[in-house]
């Protein structure tokens, strides 16, 4: 049996950080991007990027809008450019560019693998009939999801190509959330969101979803409670030990 509300019919689920350990990838490409921006910028004032800059300004956020934010808590303001500008221009697209081009790097190089108990929980899930989509941030949710050989259990994916696509607002604002529901067919209120993100865990607050997962990677659980979380859990298989 499945840990989680009787009227829930549909679960949503971010990607990175809770179906698979990519967060710590991104967190790495990240700190990467920003701390060789802000050397050749700042030179002997430098201040490295550090994991609560990522919980507080990047994670779970659609790439331009974690450059901005962080950038913004430092006092730096860049041109936005546009999604074609090379990873070496300073412009809020040129950073991100380099992000990504590094993260993607690093999957090539290392690899994806999803969590044990993510995986026992989806198979619960689909066996019980719930309804399931991927709803991340990232515009490599597929190629994530093919690396991890989680695509047989997505019947959506709301990713960050098509928030961009459709225009969505990016985490905390619940829009992807609200469409991967309406790509089910369900009402919020029959969704369930899962979420490591603080991000992610109050736009699933925010859309009025029947029932907020924290999924605590990253020893916040207090904050994910703070911003939303009807419950948290180190791990999904939690869930699935509730009811035995």
């Amino acid at each position: 049996m499945i840990g989680l509300p009787e009227d829930i019919s549909a679960c949503l689920f971010d990607l990175d950080g809770v179906l698979t350990g990519t967060a710590a990838l991104h967190r790495e490409a990240w700190k990467q991007t920003f701390d060789e921006f802000l050397r050749e910028r700042d030179g002997a004032d430098f201040r490295p990027f550090t994991d609560q800059d990522y919980a507080r300004y990047v994670d779970g956020r659609p790439r331009a809008d974690g450059v901005r934010q962080f950038l913004s808590s430092r006092g730096i303001t860049l041109p936005e450019g546009d999604s074609t500008d090379p990873v070496d221009k300073a412009t809020v697209n040129g950073v991100g560019n380099r992000k990504n081009e590094l993260v993607l790097r690093i999957i090539a190089d290392r690899g994806v693998s999803p969590y044990p108990g993510s995986v026992r929980f989806l198979e619960a899930a689909e066996e019980a009939g719930l309804a399931i989509a991927v709803v991340t941030s990232s515009a490599n949710g597929a190629t994530v999801l093919e690396a991890a050989h989680l695509n047989h259990f997505v019947r959506a994916r709301i990713d960050g190509i098509v928030i961009k696509k459709d225009n969505l607002r990016g985490k905390p604002a619940p829009d992807s959330f609200l469409a991967g529901a309406k790509a089910l067919g369900v009402s919020p209120a029959n969704a369930a969101v899962f979420e490591d993100a603080l991000a992610g865990v109050a736009a699933g607050k925010a859309g009025g979803f029947g029932y907020v997962v924290g999924v605590n990677r990253a020893n916040q659980a207090t904050e994910l409670r703070a911003n939303g979380a009807d419950v948290v859990v180190d791990d999904l298989a939690e869930l699935l030990e509730e009811r035995r």
